[in-house]
């Protein structure tokens, strides 16, 4: 796995430089987090295809400053890609990062022609107590995270080294991140959605519940729905292969 750094970006890269010949899967994370969310499908679908995973602005090892709505963090992923001349990318987001998907796809129907959407919805309203706790207690709050966002089969030492880059981002990013959450919707746009779109569930989430993903999947044409078990929030680290493979399968089939 590559590590590298252009304009501002710092993002990981199964293969470098990118085969104009395969298409670009490029991997957004959730709320306060960063890329490292998406090691194990960066590395394991890189024999299949391009792979990417970005930190956002303002997070993990990024310039830049956090911001509050979808659609400026949208923009800035949809500039990261034009600035690579990513061949077919293929956006695909966690949380905060499905709704960043949903928005490039609404908003460059004809650069995206496809997406992944992993434990997100069409609308993201967030729990009072998450807004409490990050401006209260942030410490507290990172100490309690995983017990609403793993399940309780996952070790909680898999998703040691997110805990480790959520504890580096600043308290303003993470709650800016929820607002951007907070105030998206996108439940009466989904019909405009006319690639092919896969939705990623797990099972055991708590934040986004199996039945946010069904709803993607209902009212978005042709999507395909994929509920991955015996995992929570953060199935890209709790269930890692299982979420490649359900990837990979779509992606082979575009």
């Amino acid at each position: 796995m590559h590590e590298l750094e252009i304009e501002g970006f710092a993002f990981d890269a199964g293969r470098w430089p990118l085969d104009q010949d395969l298409p670009t899967v490029v991997f957004i994370h959730g709320s306060g987090g960063s890329r490292v969310l998406w090691h194990a499908q960066v590395e394991a679908l890189a024999y299949e295809t391009n792979t990417l995973a970005l930190d956002l602005p303002g997070h993990g090892a990024s310039d830049g400053e956090g911001m509050r709505r979808v659609e400026d963090y949208a923009a800035a992923v949809d500039g990261f890609v034009s600035s690579l001349g990513a061949p077919r990318p293929v956006p695909c987001g966690l949380s905060l990062g499905g709704a960043i998907v949903l928005r490039l796809l609404l908003d460059h129907p004809g650069k995206y022609g496809a997406g992944i959407i992993v434990n997100s919805g069409a609308k993201l309203r967030v729990a009072p107590f998450i807004f409490e706790a990050i401006e209260k207690d942030y410490q507290g709050y990172l100490a309690a995270a995983p017990s609403f966002s793993i399940s309780e089969k996952t070790d909680p030492s898999r998703i040691q080294p997110l805990s480790e880059a959520m504890a580096s981002c600043p308290p303003a990013v993470a709650l800016g991140d929820f607002q951007a959450c907070d105030a998206f919707d996108v439940m009466e746009r989904l019909g405009e959605v006319e690639v092919p779109v896969l939705v990623l569930t797990a099972s055991d989430d708590k934040m986004t519940p199996p039945k946010y993903g069904a709803f993607l999947a209902e009212y978005i044409r042709g999507a395909k729905l994929v509920n991955i078990e015996d995992a929570g929030h953060l199935s890209p680290m709790e269930r890692p292969d299982e979420v490649s493979l359900a990837i990979v399968e779509f992606v082979k089939s575009l």
